[in-house]
Parts: C-alpha cells; structure tokens; sequence
C-alpha cells in the first residue's frame, strides 16, 4: 500500500478544515510525543499494539540520528493529531508507521502538510505498508511488490 504524493485526495470538507486554520502544524518537535499517541490509540478490530516500548526506544534512537521523522498537529496548544515514520532521503521514500488523531481531520491534515512537504524535496512515495480503507480514501493504492522494489532500486 503506497500514496503517491500526487494522488493524495483531499475532499471538499478536508479543504474547509485546512483553509480555516484551526491546526497548527509541527515538524519533529515532539517525535516522543507522537510515538506515544500512536502506540495508546485504540484501533477497531485490533487488539493491543505492535508500538511496544523496545520499539518506541528504537524509533526514538532513529529519531535523534535523523532517520525517523514526526508531524505533530495542534489545537490550542494541544496535541490533537500526528504521525511518523522513516525518512528514506536517498531514495525519496518516507515510510509512515502510525498516525494518531484525537479531533476529526487532525491526522489527515498533518498528512496534507506532510505530503505537500515531501513535494517540496520530489519525493516518489509514501510507503503505508498494509491496506486499510482509510489510507484507501486518502488516495493509497496498492501496487505489486516488484514496481515498490523497482521505485526502490531506481530512485537513487
């Protein structure tokens, strides 16, 4: 499951909520506190959390060496939104992990500021690793595991 930062769809309400403003957005200023979110939002049809605490210290570590990245979104100083995941620069790849959002839009608008973000730096892809609907809605497709490696391979 992949999103092209091209693909990404933004609805017509999604637009409203981004044109208003009521987010402010962060660019790794609070990873731990993403990371966290992350691993206590409950999920449906899930039961726990692949975030564990060994893996929350690693990605912290990738973190503080530049490799794992954060976008946090805020509502009146609040926490309400964010995601990470590994910045692959040298082939123009970001891998998001999790996401988390506590208000309505609050992911997806940290998504859009991410992706505009990455369109900046001409990256190729965000990789999302495994189908869900909602990354579906979003614009995520799934593409052959050959065509990933051959992004992968020629985007060096």
């Amino acid at each position: 499951m992949v999103l092209f930062p091209d693909e990404l769809k933004v609805s017509k309400s999604l637009k409203k909520t981004i044109k208003k403003e009521i987010f402010n957005i962060t660019f790794n200023e609070r990873f731990s506190d993403v990371i966290a979110h992350c691993a206590q939002t409950t999920r449906p049809g899930q039961e726990g959390t692949w975030i564990t605490q060994e893996m929350i210290e690693a990605y912290q570590e990738l973190h503080v060496l530049g490799h794992a990245q954060s976008v946090e979104v805020w509502c009146n100083g609040e926490l309400v939104g964010g995601l990470y995941g590994i910045d692959l620069p040298e082939h123009r790849i970001f891998c998001g992990e999790s996401m988390f959002s506590h208000r309505s839009d609050a992911s997806k608008v940290g998504l859009y500021h991410w992706v505009e973000k990455l369109k900046t730096k001409d990256y190729q892809l965000i990789d999302c690793q495994v189908y869900n609907e909602h990354l579906e809605s979003l614009g995520a497709r799934e593409i052959p595991r050959s065509s990933f490696l051959n992004i992968l391979k020629n985007n060096k």
